[in-house]
Formats: C-alpha cells, sequence, structure tokens
C-alpha cells in the first residue's frame, strides 16, 4: 500500500495543494504554525474519518469557505485508486472511491491504513481518560472497520438514554428498553477494545523490552470485569450493572454503565506508570504502542500501512530516536514532519524527499 498523491482544496490553511510522492520516506519541513500537521491530519482523515484534533468538521475548512475537498491516489497491489471526502457542513461528508460514493463508512475505511504518531501521543498515559478511549478507538478502526458503526450505535444509544434520564418522571418500563439496548451495544464496544488490547499487550511488551529490557510493560483494560468474556456473558453482566444502578442513575440524570466510563492502565513492573512512572518511561511506553500497532495493521489486514510522525522525534532523546527510525521496516511508507533537519542523521536523509511548506504552500 502506497500513498502516491495527496489533493486538498479549501483544507486548513491550504487552498490548493498538491503533491506526488515519490519516495518511501518524505520529509515536510517548515516553521510552526505553516500548515505540516495539516498534511499528515489529512492523510489520517483518509484513514480514520476523523481526526484528534477536532470537534467538528468544520474546523477543517478554510476560513470563509464552505465546503472542503480531501483527495488521494493509492496504490494497492497493482491497483490505483482514487479516494476523496468532500466535507459540506451542515451535510453529511460525501465518500467516494473512484469516483463512487460509498454510503458505508467501513467500505472506505477499507482502503488505505496508517498510524499517526504525534508528539501530543507522548502525552497519552497523562491524559484524561476519553483520550486513551479515542487512541484505542481510533487503532481499532485501523483492522476492524465495523467497529465505526459499533461504536456509533452504542454512542446513539447512550445519548438517547441520558437525554430521557435528563427529563425525569421515568418510567420503568421505558428505562429497561434503554438499558437492554445499551447492554448489547456496550458489550460490542468492550469486546472489541478487550480484544484488541491483549493482542495489542503481547506484541508491545516484545518492543517495549527491547528498550528497556529491566522493565515488563502491562496493559489492563478497567471495564466492568477483570475476565475476558465473551460478548454474551458481557451483555448479561451489563443488564445485572444497569439494574443495580437504576435508582442513582435516576437520581443523578447520569449513565453510570457502560463503555463510556472505561479506562486503560499501564504497568512497569507491577507499578502504575500513569501515576509513578518517569516521562522516559512514559514515552518509552508509547513508542512500544505504536510500532506495536504498526504490526497487527500488517498482520490482521496483510498490508503495509503508512507511519506518519508529526514533530516527534524533536520530543524524543537519541535513544529512542534511533530505535523509533531502526525499528521500522523498510517496506513502510513514512511521512515526517520536523522544524529542521537536525534530528535526522545524513544515512537517513540520503533517500528522503524534503519538502518546504511555508504558509500552506510549498516554497
Amino acid at each position: 500500500m502506497k500513498l502516491k498523491k495527496l489533493i486538498l482544496k479549501n483544507y486548513r490553511n491550504y487552498e490548493d495543494f498538491e503533491y506526488n510522492f515519490s519516495s518511501n520516506k518524505t520529509l515536510i519541513i517548515g516553521k510552526n504554525a505553516q500548515g505540516k500537521t495539516n498534511i499528515l491530519e489529512a492523510i489520517y482523515y483518509l484513514c480514520a474519518l476523523d481526526s484528534n484534533r477536532i470537534k467538528k468538521d468544520s474546523e477543517l475548512i478554510l476560513f470563509n469557505k464552505d465546503m472542503a475537498n480531501i483527495k488521494a491516489v493509492v496504490q494497492k497491489n497493482d491497483t490505483e485508486l482514487e479516494l476523496e471526502i468532500v466535507l459540506n457542513p451542515p451535510k453529511n461528508k460525501i465518500l467516494k472511491v473512484n469516483g463512487l460514493k460509498k454510503t458505508k463508512s467501513r467500505d472506505f475505511l477499507r482502503v488505505l491504513s496508517s498510524v499517526n504518531f504525534s508528539s501530543s501521543d507522548l502525552l497519552l498515559l497523562r491524559g484524561e481518560p476519553q483520550n486513551r478511549r479515542k487512541w484505542l478507538d481510533m487503532a481499532i478502526f485501523q483492522v476492524y472497520p465495523l467497529y465505526i458503526e459499533k461504536l456509533a450505535k452504542f454512542n446513539k444509544i447512550r445519548l438517547q438514554k441520558a437525554n430521557y434520564l435528563a427529563l425525569g418522571n421515568i418510567q420503568d418500563d421505558m428505562l429497561d428498553v434503554f438499558n437492554q439496548q445499551l447492554a448489547v451495544s456496550s458489550a460490542n464496544v468492550i469486546y472489541l477494545r478487550m480484544k484488541y488490547l491483549s493482542e495489542l499487550e503481547k506484541i508491545a511488551r516484545l518492543k517495549h523490552f527491547s528498550m528497556a529490557e529491566n522493565e515488563e510493560l502491562k496493559i489492563k483494560y478497567q471495564t466492568i470485569t477483570d475476565e475476558f468474556l465473551s460478548i454474551e456473558e458481557l451483555k448479561d453482566l451489563i443488564y445485572r450493572k444497569l439494574n443495580e444502578v437504576k435508582n442513582d442513575e435516576i437520581r443523578r440524570s447520569q449513565c453510570l454503565i457502560g463503555a463510556h466510563r472505561d479506562d486503560i492502565d499501564f504497568y512497569i513492573n507491577d507499578i502504575d506508570s500513569k501515576k509513578y512512572a518517569s516521562q522516559g518511561q512514559q514515552r518509552t511506553i508509547v513508542l512500544a504502542l505504536k510500532l506495536a500497532e504498526l504490526q497487527i495493521i500488517k498482520e490482521k489486514i496483510n498490508e503495509v500501512p503508512l507511519l506518519l510522525l508529526d514533530d516527534v522525534l524533536a520530543e524524543l532523546d537519541n535513544i529512542r530516536q534511533n530505535y523509533l527510525l531502526s525499528a521500522i521496516d523498510d517496506d513502510i511508507q513514512m511521512v515526517i514532519t520536523s522544524v529542521d533537519t537536525l534530528a535526522f542523521d545524513d544515512e537517513f536523509l540520503k533517500n528522503v524527499d524534503i519538502v518546504n511548506i511555508s504558509q500552506g504552500k510549498i516554497i
């Protein structure tokens, strides 16, 4: 899988942008606030139909413009495919593959896969639970395209229940209907999260051990149970718990049980890394997670994903920089942003296309 061309129209600070990727390594250079990250964000949006930098799609559109367009040409095996996203709020985004509209997100998400690694990811452990859930959800999208629909269904039911609780004058029969639906949708989300994390942990532990031989990484999904249960078992358990907290939910007008309350814990030698790990240890964990994501995509969909590195090397010490660059297989296409080339040695730069960006234009 290769990204061959990217075209942006009225996207962020790019009125018109077009670039042909001719190398496996592309380094985008520019001062801060010139639009380097916007390019990586556009590529990732083609992969996940989301960005961790926005709350709504309208934020992606150039100021004073009504709509934005993201296009890409992707080589998949021996076939070239054209992807296109039209953003025109408040209408739904339009998704096209080779000019044909796709009504289901999963049909679009199957085409291009990537792992995005930015400097903000290095704060994953110190951030809020919702940041860790979003990281996990976006990682799962890459290998289980149906997950986006399961998560959307869960969020829709949760919001409907929350709105009902806020009305007051709750009827038991109606609340029970919401609880049954929420138990099913929540079980689907939690099961896939637990399954993905169990697979990720096996790989991440080995990656982590390669960087820190005296430290053992463990990952634990904090949810309604410590056991790995089937979807049916999770559904029954969640439904029972919802009935147990029914009065509290009515009193507080809140949904107290479900996948939206979960979190992910990381341990180094059985010590909670979110509380006690050093900054270097936390960054080692995140680096191991990202490299594990890459491997899972290669194994699950039997294709080579893109690796998007957004100013991340400047935040890593020399040891972790070298490990990251040496751990990436030659067949992986990388797009990297940086303010300059100082973080890269001459050997690495030999086969790199360097693109200079200033005020949303190639110079």
